[in-house]
């Protein structure tokens, strides 16, 4: 169970925090107050207000053109209007999706001084996302412990997300299980505590797979199935009963899961299938597996046949089981499934069709007891009253120490009554 492909996704689906457009005059009053900043002036203002508007009508490079005038008298711009006008260049590059330019102006907003806190933090905090983005997690990690820095009091759980991802991007798993169980902790114990993003459970439950921390995975997957009820969810927790080896458990899952139409996959239906046989409800496994096949779920293939027909024996449904046997024969290149079949025709007094799977079964060879299919021969042979050819069958089966003492005991009592037919067919004759 690989996750990366999770993360990656989580990725792709990051929004971007930092300021965009700029902040009104009484915004960025209130802003400096937080730090001896300079205010942004209203002449200033107004041409970034201009550019903004010029943006959200789409025409990105008019509004660039604005930009640039304004940049053209940066000596007469103090700190905090330089730090607002690279901040609405990023904010036009991220638009066009030219990250590179994105974080060369978020960078070149943090580094003029003195600028309003939140403004620092929320560039910063962009800076990580986006450095996150093109993977550079040690990056990623500096840009965060910046803005925690500028932090009094607790870190926000988003923070503290990010800074698990790239820790278990890093394959830190550690330090990004400390992390992702900090946010989601803080998250639950909020007055919003019941919004805990499904992202960041996935999140942790990858981190706690990597740690080989199989009970921590299974409790996370207990909380996300009760929170999302997600038909993945059922199977993912079923296999972890199944690998903490509570297969009471598994069973159970899976079997709920089953009945909400929640599996879909072959792979799902085969071990609940499996389940049910070692648990000795094979008729359900059998049955389960029967009606996947009929709707084109599992392919009728070797594993699929042979493991459905064992379990067919296993329900004591012989008649069941042959000709799902028999096909499963008929793609096995050695001759143990032919072996079985021959064993099972030979119970139902089939006997005929027993002679031929068992000479299939020699035939085709890799049998680890071959003496025993000597002996179906020669039993079958015997009630067919073939004397001659069902000695012959038990004398090859003599040569095998596995099936040597049964071969023996069947030549006595077959040479008996080949001898007592043969005497009553002499009377008769004499008669």
């Amino acid at each position: 169970m690989r996750l990366y492909s999770i993360i990656a996704a989580m990725l792709m689906a990051l929004t971007l925090s930092f300021s965009v457009g700029v902040l009104t005059a009484t915004e960025a009053s209130a802003q400096s107050n937080k730090r001896d900043a300079d205010a942004v002036r209203s002449r200033v203002y107004d041409q970034l207000a201009r550019a903004q508007d010029i943006a959200d009508k789409g025409n990105t490079q008019e509004a660039l053109e604005v930009l640039d005038l304004v940049m053209s008298k940066k000596s007469s711009l103090n700190p905090h209007e330089m730090a607002m006008l690279h901040n609405f260049y990023g904010f036009i590059y991220y638009s066009v999706e030219d990250f590179d330019k994105t974080i060369e102006s978020f960078k070149n907003v943090v580094a003029q001084q003195p600028i309003p806190i939140a403004l620092e933090q929320s560039t910063l905090f962009s800076l990580a996302q986006l450095n996150m983005m093109r993977g550079n997690y040690d990056v990623t990690i500096d840009y965060l412990e910046k803005w925690e820095a500028l932090q009094k009091g607790k870190l926000p759980v988003q923070n503290l997300v990010l800074k698990a991802q790239a820790m278990y991007q890093k394959k830190d798993y550690e330090a990004a299980a400390e992390y992702i169980d900090q946010a989601i902790l803080q998250q639950e114990n909020s007055e919003e505590g019941y919004k805990v993003d499904e992202a960041w459970f996935i999140l942790q439950r990858a981190v706690y797979y990597e740690l080989k921390n199989p009970q921590m995975v299974t409790k996370i997957l207990e909380k996300m199935l009760k929170l999302f009820d997600r038909p993945e969810y059922w199977t993912q927790l079923a296999g972890m009963y199944g690998e903490l080896g509570e297969e009471k458990k598994q069973l159970a899952m899976l079997e709920a899961a089953y009945q909400k139409d929640y599996i879909t996959k072959a792979s799902d239906i085969f071990i609940l299938a499996q389940l049910y046989y070692y648990h000795q409800a094979p008729y359900k496994g059998a049955r389960l597996m029967e009606q996947a096949m009929e709707d084109g779920v599992l392919d009728k293939n070797l594993r699929n046949l042979k493991f459905l027909a064992q379990t067919w024996t296993l329900a004591k449904e012989n008649e069941k089981a042959v000709p799902v046997m028999r096909s499963a024969a008929s793609l096995s290149e050695d001759g143990k499934l032919d072996a079985q079949l021959a064993q099972i025709l030979l119970n139902l007094d089939r006997f005929d069709e027993a002679i031929e799977s068992a000479s299939s079964a020699l035939e085709k060879g890799g049998l680890r007891e071959q003496g025993t299919m000597h002996l179906v021969l020669g039993m079958s042979y015997f009630a067919n009253k073939r004397y001659v050819e069902a000695l012959n069958q038990l004398a090859e089966a003599e040569k095998h120490v596995n099936s040597r003492g049964m071969a023996q005991q069947w030549s006595k009592f077959v040479s008996s009554e080949k001898s007592t037919v043969e005497q009553q067919q002499a009377e008769l004759g004499s008669s």
